[in-house]
């Protein structure tokens, strides 16, 4: 699969870290040219500059997905040195956020993720779109914890109901302009943000999926660098669990 996005530049947020900055990796490792984004700046540098010695052409910008002057003061700064070919909208909040039954849920943490995971994310893309080319890919990271509904986690799986639920509405109205929207929705993956995880919601995981076992980052690369590419041109507005088979859409 070599080259499937050579002469793009493709954003992804939340790319400091976890599954984002294997999304860089995998997309510079095609060819593309990557702009990394993360509210972390000292994580983010240290990534950017991990990837610039591998010989990838990456930039990188700090940005707040819940100040909405962050996210236009970035992408005019990406603009300014051209176009765009594709997003990763991969930034959310995800650590922290669990643990506690809808009953006493705190519902400043629950504003707070809704904030960044949803608004956040249509933000993103409201700024995004103007620099989008003609046949452009978004890809919307998800949760397979909205498919099965899991519990104890009732913020972060509504924010990814919803984006499952916005990338379906925003294929319309993108739709007119070429640019192609779909989200995929990973399961637990073995990363940063994921450490905080009880070992049982790991094993639930790791003995449900008809492809049993741990699901790695390299598990899910793959997937959102063939909806960036111009192998799905097709595609557009769709939901694709990205899981082993936890759950099934």
């Amino acid at each position: 699969m070599n080259g499937l996005l050579n002469g793009k530049r493709i954003v992804v947020t939340g790319a400091a870290r976890g599954l984002g900055y294997h999304f860089a990796e995998a997309c510079a490792g095609q060819g593309a040219a990557v702009v990394m984004c993360d509210i972390l700046r000292g994580e983010l540098a240290e990534s950017a500059h991990r990837l610039q010695e591998k010989g990838y052409r990456i930039e990188s910008h700090a940005i707040d997905l819940a100040d909405s002057e962050s996210i236009d003061r970035v992408f005019s700064a990406i603009g300014e040195r051209g176009a765009i070919d594709g997003l990763v909208n991969n930034a959310a909040m995800a650590t922290g956020v669990g643990g506690k039954n809808m009953l006493d849920y705190d519902p400043d943490l629950w504003d707070r993720v809704m904030t960044v995971n949803v608004k956040g994310t249509w933000l993103v893309t409201r700024a995004a779109v103007p620099l989008l080319r003609e046949g452009a890919g978004i890809v919307n990271v998800a949760s397979d914890t909205a498919l099965w509904g899991a519990p104890r986690l009732m913020a972060y799986v509504a924010s990814k109901g919803a984006v499952i639920a916005m990338t379906r509405s925003m294929a319309r109205e993108l739709g007119e302009k070429r640019i192609r929207i779909n989200a995929i929705a990973p399961g637990l993956t073995r990363v940063e943000a994921t450490e905080y995880v009880p070992a049982e919601r790991h094993q639930l995981y790791e003995n449900g999926r008809a492809l049993s076992g741990a699901q790695q980052p390299e598990d899910v690369t793959g997937s959102v660098v063939w909806l960036l590419s111009d192998l799905s041109r097709f595609i557009t507005g769709q939901l694709i669990p990205v899981n082993g088979g936890f759950v099934f859409n």
